[in-house]
């Protein structure tokens, strides 16, 4: 069966003026997804989540929440949003009860309503204990989750989530993580961070952004299959062959150029590829002097597909190079 689309994102794209922030970018999110949104500062990762999220209008494209249009029916759309922010929008001189009741009410839920939601709330959130408590008082984890019982007060689809554990502690990250987790069952959620052990450790799917374009939109379980079946060995070669004659050693699935003397081999994790490569390398004088084994997680397919060092291939859109 079908999961339900909560968030489609239609070849969007953004200018600022002559600067391309985002450029056709497509892709949906299904209920139960929590999505890792990475990229490099200045990617465009603040002016999509912006443009999802109602905030800044696209200058191209299309943005459907629940099955709401964005510009025909924002205010739809809107209410099936909750979103925190970097920096929280809380208000320090009232307590956790007053502000999160305000924000109920804000979100236009009927009176009968209000003390339930915030109830169930700060239930899910872990508040129950400072309810009467200033907000300026909790400390940086309590105010994460009072930001987090806002987002949720209306109880919508979409939940959307920038750098939710920025300078928390490990104890307190550990358990916004989990609230993440358990948000994650029945709603959409878009975490965007730069801590990719984050990613790996909540998300199911990772998209990556650079320079404006989506560059990777893959499940994590696949991601890590990949990994478990293929080393990825970069080699430098003073007097190197022709790519084919890489390619035709056994147990090397693929061969990428990164410069006129250095290369990246996918090499099959069944064969003992580093001995393999140094046994050719010394019979055919092809005078290696580099030979640096990577893993091909998370980090090193972000530092692949964002540093420029060699094509995108893969799992990456097909509109990237446009």
């Amino acid at each position: 069966m079908p999961r339900e689309s909560l968030i489609e994102v239609e070849q969007v794209s953004r200018y600022y003026g002559a600067h391309l922030a985002a450029s056709n970018i497509s892709f949906t999110v299904h209920r139960g997804d929590i999505l890792g949104f990475l990229g490099p500062n200045g990617a465009g990762k603040t002016t999509t989540m912006e443009i999802i999220s109602g905030v800044l209008a696209p200058s191209s494209g299309n943005v459907r929440i629940a099955g709401h249009d964005m510009a025909a029916a924002a205010q739809q759309a809107k209410q099936h949003i909750g979103f925190l922010p970097e920096q929280p929008p809380l208000y320090p001189d009232l307590c956790v009860d007053e502000y999160l009741l305000y924000c109920a009410r804000l979100r236009r839920l009927k009176k009968s309503a209000l003390a339930v939601a915030v109830a169930e709330c700060k239930a899910r959130c872990g508040l129950e204990e400072v309810g009467s408590r200033l907000i300026g008082n909790l400390s940086r984890g309590y105010q994460q989750r009072t930001g987090i019982a806002q987002a949720i007060i209306h109880n919508p689809s979409v939940i959307i989530l920038d750098e939710p554990t920025s300078g928390l502690d490990p104890i307190q990250i550990r358990e916004i993580r989990a609230l993440i987790q358990e948000l994650g069952q029945g709603h959409s959620v878009i975490l965007s961070t730069h801590i990719l052990p984050e990613v790996q450790g909540i998300c199911n799917r990772v998209l990556i952004i650079h320079e404006g374009r989506l560059v990777l939109d893959q499940g994590l379980d696949l991601l890590h299959k990949g990994a478990d079946q293929t080393l990825r060995i970069r080699i430098g070669l003073h007097t190197p062959p022709d790519m084919a004659e890489l390619l035709a050693l056994d147990g090397i699935e693929s061969v990428e150029l990164m410069d006129d003397h250095r290369f990246m081999l996918a090499c099959n994790t069944q064969a003992d590829a580093t001995a393999m490569i140094v046994h050719a390398a010394v019979s055919r004088g092809w005078g290696l002097y580099e030979l640096v084994p990577e893993s091909d997680s998370l980090e090193a397919t972000f530092m692949r597909l964002t540093q420029g060092d060699f094509p995108v291939q893969g799992s990456a859109r097909e509109d990237i190079s446009s």
